[in-house]
């Protein structure tokens, strides 16, 4: 439990005890809230290494929810940490991460700890010396709707007294016109004019009621204002076009004045996503804001008639919290950035957290909160809950962590819901989660399926028998989807010096890889291959083509298969890193891939020996396939070549020249590197 949530058993005298040096308890509080159980309900300490971390409960009912929404943030505890100083503080802060870390929801939660007392309504009125400079005024927070009604109200006594002088004009006017002159229709004419004259008036007289701009009369807390993606006007304020600029038709210019995000959110946040796509204009004029504390509103647009309006400064006096992904960074104003970074803070969010049972009980709180904020969804019992912790295992993408991407985790939890709901279930089951599971795929998930039963129907892929020069390679689509994708080596004569050859659109980092494979073919290869041309294909790679080192191993495989006329066994598939010195580095998606591997009829795949505590297939994979980890590239060869007079031969000729022996632990090999 968090140390400012009130509890039964802390006295008032304890609580008169507490002196400034007690702040330090602070510190414990910022590091997030423990998870409180209902009466009914307690965390058994021998039990905390189940899924649940040890929490006894039936459902998420059992489990509540903070009040306080930085309360609810889980696993940043340095960004948490950071929010809550800068909001004591005022300072801006930067959010740099993966989407769905959290960075909105702390930008709120800021809101929530700023204090609000000093809130301030914004008046607009018209300035009779010049119409197209209307002047500004400050209220406390509340007094401008006062204000307004009482101008409202003076301008309807005003009214009032016009319509009743008026009214007698015409009456006497109208009467001289029948009595006296007998010209009824003169008389008529002349009423008409005092009647259009009495309305011209009384317009000016409207004009005179200032235009409440920012109003937080009714607001709890401080303002919070999302400007992501905001088009100038909306971000900086704009006067709106007046297609009748004269004849006393014209709407007065305070009265066009609008207030923009950065005003809306004066004494609050101003969040904005994806800073970068902020155009520099806008960027320049966002730090005028920050730096002045004040900017003043004219019309956005050149060709409307609200450009020559220009009204004075507007109070801006806003804690900035900038958000984006690691490019964020690149198109940002240096200036801007400068002045967050020089009032503020830096932070970059986690992808993920180490796997503890304190951790598991605030994902299970997570779930809550998920159900708590839908509102519509039934309650989650205790094995769907561990399902939804299962599956934040595999999304992380590393042994013993947990992912932190809750937006694509929240969406599970989202349409598991929405299936029990269909199926006017009273609870949300594991069943309803791994149906989740299946409904909830990404686009590049169900791309990889299609592309895996497409290649069935056209026998694209091979997983019997052998090949010389062909290996199954494994690749990932997106971030969570993974697919076989063959690799071809052929050698052939060359009209000139020999060179590598590769096509299959690949990226920066792949053709580095392939020049680091050509380096090993070189040294381990009792050919003269000056005088040859190797070429390497990549089967199948789409339009995104193939970007990453992930296939070096492969690449190696078939080179070497065909150099030496040796055949691959295409039962399996493989993934790896490579070194020039022929050591298997670790790659990124392992689980995906071999998921991969086994659903397309592969019996083997060969990875990585540092990735081999990464791996998290699901059940129904575990028995479709054997994972074979390594260290080396001899040891690849051992198990991918076929035919065993050759492999063999070929083998202890790499063992000699590298003078380093096959590992049979699996462990890596003396230099290879530890996991990422």
């Amino acid at each position: 439990m968090s140390n400012d949530m009130d509890t039964d058993n802390v006295s008032s005298e304890a609580e008169e005890e507490v002196s400034p040096d007690t702040e330090r308890d602070e510190s414990r509080d910022e590091l997030g809230s423990d998870v409180e159980v209902g009466a009914e309900s307690a965390v058994v300490e021998a039990d905390e290494d189940s899924l649940l971390g040890g929490l006894q409960i039936t459902s998420t009912e059992d489990i509540e929810i903070p009040d306080r929404l930085v309360d609810q943030v889980i696993g940043q505890d340095h960004a948490r940490d950071v929010i809550m100083k800068a909001a004591k503080q005022r300072r801006h802060v930067m959010m740099i991460g993966s989407p769905g870390t959290g960075k909105s929801m702390l930008a709120k939660a800021m809101s929530e700890l700023l204090p609000k007392e000093e809130m301030q309504d914004v008046l607009v009125y018209h300035n009779p010396d010049d119409g197209n400079e209307p002047k500004v005024r400050t209220v406390p927070a509340g007094k401008g709707e006062q204000i307004i009604e009482a101008h409202k109200e003076e301008a309807r006594k005003r009214n009032q007294m016009r319509s009743f002088l008026m009214w007698i004009i015409i009456a006497i006017v109208i009467g001289y016109s029948l009595l006296v002159a007998q010209q009824i229709l003169l008389g008529i004419l002349a009423a008409g004019v005092v009647y259009l004259a009495f309305r011209y008036g009384s317009r000016s007289s409207d004009a005179m009621i200032p235009n409440l701009l920012v109003n937080n009369g009714d607001t709890k807390k401080a303002p919070f204002e999302d400007a992501t993606g905001a088009h100038a006007g909306a971000l900086l304020g704009d006067v709106r076009h007046d297609p009748f600029q004269s004849g006393g038709m014209e709407t007065p210019s305070h009265d066009r004045v609008e207030a923009g995000a950065i005003h809306k959110s004066n004494k609050g946040v101003l969040f904005i996503d994806e800073i970068n796509t902020l155009d520099i204009r806008s960027q320049q004029h966002l730090m005028t804001a920050i730096q002045e504390g004040k900017f003043a509103i004219t019309g956005q647009s050149e060709r409307s008639s609200g450009a020559m309006v220009q009204t004075e400064p507007v109070p801006t006096d806003f804690v900035m919290v900038a958000a984006g992904n690691l490019d964020a960074m690149e198109n940002m104003h240096p200036a801007l950035r400068s002045r967050i970074k020089g009032y503020g803070y830096e932070v970059y969010m986690d992808d993920s957290i180490r796997d503890s049972p304190e951790m598991r009980r605030r994902y299970a709180r997570f779930v809550a909160q998920e159900v708590a904020k839908d509102g519509r969804l039934p309650h989650f019992t205790e094995d769907a809950i561990s399902e939804v912790i299962l599956e934040a295992r595999r999304r992380a993408g590393r042994k013993g962590h947990l992912t932190l991407r809750f937006r694509d985790l929240g969406g599970l939890v989202r349409v598991a819901g929405d299936i029990a709901r269909a199926e006017d279930a009273q609870a949300t089951t594991r069943d309803h989660v791994l149906q989740a599971k299946q409904r909830s795929r990404s686009i590049e998930q169900q791309l990889a399926d299609q592309y895996i039963e497409r290649r069935k129907d056209y026998d694209l892929t091979v997983n019997e028998g052998a090949v010389t020069g062909r290996v199954n390679g494994l690749a990932v689509m997106g971030e969570d989807s993974g697919i076989v994708l063959p690799v071809m080596a052929e050698v052939t004569p060359s009209q000139g010096p020999g060179r590598v050859i590769a096509t299959g659109q690949l990226q920066d980092i792949a053709e580095e890889a392939v020049q680091n494979v050509s380096a090993i073919i070189k040294k381990f290869s009792d050919e003269d291959i000056s005088e040859k041309d190797i070429h390497i294909q990549f089967v199948q790679t789409g339009q995104g083509g193939v970007d990453g080192d992930s296939a070096s191993i492969t690449v190696a495989t078939a080179v070497i298969s065909a150099l030496e006329d040796i055949p691959v066994e295409q039962n399996l598939a493989m993934t790896g890193s490579l070194s020039v010195r022929g050591d298997v580095l670790p790659v990124g998606g392992v689980t995906h891939k071999i998921e991969a591997a086994a659903k397309a009829g592969l019996e083997k795949v060969i990875i990585p020996a540092a990735n081999e505590q990464d791996v998290m297939i699901e059940d129904e994979y575990k028995e479709q396939i054997e994972i074979i980890p390594v260290s080396h590239i001899s040891e690849v060869l051992e198990v991918a070549l076929a035919g065993e007079p050759e492999k063999d031969s070929l083998v202890d000729r790499l063992k000699s020249i590298t003078g380093q022996a096959l590992d049979k632990s699996g462990r890596p090999g003396p230099g290879s590197p530890s996991p990422n």
